[in-house]
């Protein structure tokens, strides 16, 4: 058997309970999309089920799952899964059921389009949604690192942490540092995206557990901005 058109790569920490309800779905959203795929779950050494429960998946679903040790971080793991992975092309969404699986196939429809180099699901075009469970707090957080991000690029949504690129693409990144979990936005502008594809979705809440958003997530966001920023004044002066 020959290695697979898509890898779906599903960060993880303490997100056990989740997994059985959506690997599933995500096989069921490959199999209507008529893609070969293969899940692989990139865990950071969750002090819970994590390994168990992904081991009794694997009996029924095509589904890895790596384990960093003394290693934490949603955009290093994804990077891991990317350099360990063996689709054509890669997805990336969370374990939480925020992103609903049942896009994977328009996102990977996208990429089927000439020129496209990268498809993301978007919160904030048309038809897009946000669970309306979502506090003030959190609207505006996001809405005020969305235009931080603004200068970067166009599109109207680029913390979303859903999205899929060729392998082609992300080999074009000469140097990847991501801080914190925006990785989204790492590889759209590292890896020179010219062409995105938003996908409107209906982010929802998440089904179990608690959320990874910290103070400290915060005040990486703004040094990886400025990394960011860094990186695009440089490489506008070398090809001025």
């Amino acid at each position: 058997m020959g290695a697979p058109e898509i890898t779906v790569i599903v960060p993880t920490y303490l997100e056990a309970e989740n997994l059985p309800v959506l690997v599933p779905r995500i096989v069921r959203a490959l199999k209507s999309a008529r893609r070969e795929g293969e899940i692989l779950v990139v865990d950071d050494d969750s002090p819970d089920n994590t390994e168990e429960v992904c081991a009794d998946l694997a009996t029924l679903f095509p589904i890895r799952l790596l384990v960093r040790r003394g290693e934490r971080g949603l955009a290093g793991a994804v990077l891991h899964a990317i350099e360990r992975s063996e689709g054509e092309i890669v997805a990336v969404m969370d374990a939480d059921l925020s992103h609903p699986p049942e896009k994977l196939g328009e996102l990977l429809a996208a990429l089927d389009e000439k020129g496209v180099d990268f498809a993301l699901g978007s919160r904030y075009v048309e038809g897009g949604s946000t669970e309306a469970g979502w506090g003030l707090d959190r609207l505006i957080n996001s809405r005020v690192a969305t235009l931080l991000a603004g200068p970067l690029t166009r599109v109207s949504d680029p913390m979303t942490g859903f999205f899929a690129l060729r392998r082609s693409t992300y080999q074009r990144a000469s140097v990847l540092d991501p801080l914190g979990f925006k990785i989204a936005l790492e590889l759209m502008v590292k890896c020179r995206c010219r062409k995105v594809v938003e996908i409107p979705i209906h982010f929802g809440q998440r089904l179990r557990g608690e959320s990874k958003l910290s103070f400290r997530e915060r005040f990486d966001y703004l040094r990886h901005l400025a990394r960011l920023y860094r990186f695009k004044l440089m490489s506008k002066t070398r090809e001025a």
